[in-house]
């Protein structure tokens, strides 16, 4: 069904320096929810969010990604193919994709190789498995080669996600896109030097071993993202999610963290930056 425009939450109070929604589906939410990407970028800036990494997860949604990026200079692009869409895909098919994604990799406005990784709870299967965790290496060499950041997506693949990553070498910078694991797996992905990228998940209640991974994690590796229009933050799930929701995310983090807000939002801001490949 389709989400009326108007169900999208209100406009936050706006937060006291400027921060980065690290990874957003703009195109989504305009097919959730009717608003268009230019009315979400504004609307963004408008609670201090100046900056967005919209995310590719197949061709066509990577295509645009470049597009919109090439259009709003708030945007940044990454490009992949999804792990359940890797599923999904015959093996030329996905030898096609690989080559199509390493050239839009090329593109002056990507960031970034991403959303890349493994999903076992939507594919329990194990030949499918097998194909995700080769592409995933796919992937990962294609990021070595054009010197972009790896935006990992991991969904109860702790164990395999580091295997794959280490046998295929780790990226100089790596993003662990909605950041899943406890503390103890964020120490290993922090060993590997990536950032670890919080959403609305860690406002949930029950998300204890999320909040856990963040106290733990220093101030200049965490990321804020969205994920719209996924994941929407309390006080609003059963919403719609879009960028300029980020600020309730945003201060969780500093709450959680026992952090001055303004410190926090200033460091998530850099680290944005620093993740993907300088300012923009």
């Amino acid at each position: 069904m389709r989400v009326s425009e108007k169900e999208l939450p209100p406009l936050p109070e706006p937060l006291p320096h400027p921060v980065i929604d690290s990874h957003t589906h703009l195109d989504s939410v305009t097919e959730m929810t009717g608003l268009p990407a230019t009315d979400a970028i504004a609307q963004a800036s408008r609670v201090n969010v100046t900056g967005l990494v919209q995310v590719g997860c197949d061709l066509p949604s990577a295509r645009w990604a470049v597009e919109v990026a090439q259009a709003h200079p708030e945007v940044v692009a990454t490009v992949a193919i999804h792990p359940n869409e890797v599923a999904r895909l015959g093996a030329l098919e996905l030898a096609d994709a690989l080559d199509h994604i390493d050239h839009l990799a090329t593109a002056p406005r990507v960031r970034a190789v991403g959303e890349t990784g493994l999903d076992y709870y939507r594919t329990p299967d194990p030949a499918a498995q097998q194909r995700q965790r080769d592409a995933f290496g796919a992937h990962i060499a294609i990021a070595r080669e054009r010197g972009l950041a790896l935006v990992i997506h991991d969904r109860d693949a702790h164990a395999d996600i580091l295997t794959v990553l280490d046998a295929a070498g780790v990226p100089d910078r790596v993003v662990m896109h909605c950041f899943s694991g406890d503390a103890e797996f964020a120490r290993q992905c922090l060993d590997r030097n990536a950032w670890l990228s919080f959403a609305g998940p860690i406002t949930y209640k029950a998300n204890e071993h999320l909040r856990e991974a963040l106290r733990i994690a220093p101030l200049d590796r965490i990321l804020v993202e969205t994920d719209a229009p996924y994941l929407v933050p309390v006080p609003w799930r059963g919403r719609p999610n879009a960028p300029h929701l980020i600020p309730h995310t945003a201060r969780f983090i500093a709450e959680t963290r026992g952090e001055d807000l303004e410190t926090v939002c200033a460091a998530l801001y850099v680290n944005a930056h620093a993740a993907f490949g300088g300012a923009w």
